[in-house]
């Protein structure tokens, strides 16, 4: 069994139901974190509509607070789900602000991470990735 992530009749990811069950229960814990609605709908008859204008401020908003989290555990725990958000923000078309996370990370380097340029190089990797693992 699988389940659809779709963008009106776009087919955005269709992950089993595992992965999305957790994907999901992360949306709702980095709303709380961002403080900022995601635009991704409930999962109703195996299908979760996106909303393209709030899904874009999310994950702006979430590449943001990634970029500014000095804590290395929170910014490893995170990592995983801000690149899930960018690789379909990716392939909804949707283009995320990667200077504001540049900028976040050159005013304080990651505990452990390594300067902002390789940062958001290793984090585009990791989305480019994930996009190719999400194709339909």
């Amino acid at each position: 069994m699988s389940q659809y992530y779709k963008l009106g009749d776009q087919i955005l990811w269709n992950p089993s139901n595992g992965a999305s069950r957790l994907f999901m229960r992360q949306v709702i814990l980095y709303e709380a974190e961002v403080g900022l609605a995601s635009g991704v709908g409930p999962m109703e008859a195996d299908e979760c509509r996106i909303d393209p204008v709030a899904f874009a401020a999310f994950a702006d908003a979430l590449l943001g607070w990634h970029g500014r989290t000095r804590h290395a555990v929170m910014a490893t725990l995170s990592e995983g789900f801000v690149a899930t958000v960018l690789a379909l923000a990716e392939k909804a078309d949707i283009e995320v602000n990667w200077q504001t996370a540049e900028r976040a990370e050159s005013d304080h380097l990651k505990v452990s991470g390594p300067h902002a340029k390789a940062w958001t190089a290793a984090l585009r990797q990791k989305v480019r990735e994930l996009t190719r693992h999400m194709a339909t």
